[in-house]
């Protein structure tokens, strides 16, 4: 379908608290085409779709253990603990360090509205709570430990 520009880190849309996804018919799966033409473009790991501007609980994770759909997601389960560095594709030349879960459970719709059940661990756990997180309206920046300018790191 297309790539899609990635709305910035100062941009209130990223803030919204977004809307269930109710239909399940070509207009997301166009969506979703979208978001995953977006990510690989930026070579993301995940990408969420008030990024682009839409109003609903879509993500995509494209990560080690494959590539993702959620839909209207619900992280159920968290155990554990990992603190590491993160980045954002709306928050360009960025990096943070955030604590999340080791461990999550996530109950999500597919594409054609049928309900499912993932566990992910370490990087891809990391990766569904960002990317859920952004479904409502929080940034890792707003907890992150630190968070600094890429360009400074090497200094």
């Amino acid at each position: 379908m297309a790539v899609r520009e990635v709305i910035q880190t100062g941009d209130e849309f990223l803030r919204r608290k977004c809307r269930n996804v109710t239909k399940f018919d070509e207009s997301l799966w166009a969506l979703l085409k979208d978001l995953h033409d977006t990510v690989k473009a930026e070579n993301g790991a995940g990408l969420a779709a008030p990024q682009i501007g839409v109003d609903l609980r879509v993500v995509v994770i494209d990560v080690e253990e494959g590539y993702y759909e959620f839909i209207n997601p619900v992280i159920v389960y968290k155990k554990g603990e990992q603190t590491g560095a993160e980045g954002c594709l709306s928050v360009r030349g960025k990096q943070g360090t955030v604590t999340r879960p080791q461990k999550v459970k996530v109950v999500f719709r597919d594409r054609k509205g049928k309900k499912h059940t993932v566990t992910a661990e370490g990087f891809f756990a990391r990766a569904c709570c960002h990317e859920t997180d952004h479904l409502d309206g929080i940034l890792y920046t707003d907890i992150a430990i630190d968070v600094y300018d890429l360009e400074d790191e090497g200094k």
